[in-house]
């Protein structure tokens, strides 16, 4: 959205939110490829924004999850807070040894920060994530 004029931007953002709200990943899929190739022409930024990580975007979709869980692994934005609450803890650090003492301070960090996190909305529907990435695992771990 970003990459549209803002008269543009109300019309694309209701079309996402249409296609994303499609039960069947396939539909999805072509109600997003469809609105990227009416973009290219004019926006090629959005259009290629859009199209960026598109399949992983619907991956949620395929493995049949419902409801707030589906929703909730469908943005990026409960990633995007612990990452803004890992920065800010180590905003204070001006330089860093090596690698190990990165890692030991994002594990200090998530033990101070472990009060703050908030429940994944829709946790309770974690069986049903877990029975279907294990279902998508059997095949593979066949066919090797």
């Amino acid at each position: 959205l970003d990459h549209l004029p803002e008269s543009m931007q109300a019309t694309v953002r209701s079309r996402l939110r249409k296609a994303y709200q499609e039960a069947d990943a396939a539909k999805a899929l072509k109600a997003l490829q469809k609105l990227a190739a009416e973009l290219e022409r004019d926006y090629p930024q959005a259009a290629n924004s859009l199209r960026e990580g598109l399949d992983e975007t619907l991956t949620v979709y395929r493995l049949g999850l419902s409801g707030t869980l589906r929703r909730s692994l469908a943005t990026t934005n409960p990633l995007e807070s612990v990452n803004s609450q890992f920065r800010t803890h180590a905003q204070n650090v001006k330089r860093w040894t090596n690698g190990m003492q990165v890692l030991r301070w994002l594990a200090s960090a998530s033990l101070f920060l472990e009060d703050k996190f908030h429940r994944l909305e829709g946790y309770r529907d974690l069986l049903q994530l877990q029975a279907a990435l294990r279902s998508r695992e059997a095949p593979q771990a066949i066919a090797k």
